[in-house]
Formats: C-alpha cells, sequence, structure tokens
C-alpha cells in the first residue's frame, strides 16, 4: 500500500531498478565502448527529453543492447555511430516515441501567442 503512495508521487520503483541496471551494463562495457556509451547515454539523456518511464527504459535497455552487441562482436565505434555521432544519437532517440518535457513548453508557447492575438483584438 505504502509503495503505491510513494510510487504517485516518484514513478515507477519497477522502472527505476530497470532502468540503473542498463545504466550498470552501460558502465560495464569494456573499453574503448565504454566512454563513447557513457557519452551518448548522457547526450541521449538531454537531448531526448523523454517524460514517460516506460519509454524511456525501453529506449535505454536498447542502447545497452546495441553497445554490449558490438562489444561482444568487436565492432569498430565508427561503424556503430558512422560519421556523425550527433545525428546517430538523435536518429536513436527520435525512434522512441512518447511524450517529451519540450512538448508541454511547445503547448506553452503556443497558447501565450493565441492569448496576445486575443489582447490585441478591440
Amino acid at each position: 500500500m505504502a509503495a503505491k503512495w510513494i510510487e504517485l508521487f516518484t514513478g515507477s520503483i519497477e522502472q527505476k531498478k530497470q532502468y540503473k541496471h542498463a545504466q550498470a551494463r552501460i558502465e560495464a562495457l569494456p573499453a574503448p565502448y565504454a566512454a563513447p556509451a557513457k557519452a551518448f547515454h548522457r547526450y541521449l539523456m538531454y537531448y531526448g527529453g523523454i517524460t514517460e518511464g516506460d519509454t524511456l527504459v525501453t529506449m535505454i535497455s536498447d542502447f545497452a543492447d546495441l553497445w554490449e552487441r558490438a562489444a561482444a562482436d568487436g565492432t569498430p565505434i565508427r561503424t556503430i555511430v558512422g560519421d556523425d555521432p550527433v545525428d546517430f544519437a538523435e536518429t536513436f532517440a527520435q525512434a522512441y516515441s512518447g511524450k517529451r518535457w519540450i512538448d508541454k513548453e511547445r503547448a506553452r508557447l503556443v497558447e501565450a501567442i493565441a492569448e496576445a492575438e486575443r489582447l490585441e483584438r478591440p
């Protein structure tokens, strides 16, 4: 019962466990895969802006899978990320749809302009 109250304010405890597990998998990658995977993870957290826990956990778990497979196969890093690492990260993040923090800000911006227009009219 208490767990449901806690989750009401903090989000799903199970999702947090899954996220931490995926994050630990990224941390455990061998060199030279660990450093770029950590850098991409950080970028995804800033760029992705995903607010839905299910979507975020799926994205980070899939990301960990990708890097673990690459490390196991010995895939060169440039083969994974291509010539433009930023494009790789942003394309990867865009594959995971869901609500993003920016969606709320976009709606606020549109509403602010609409309200200003209403005030302009006599």
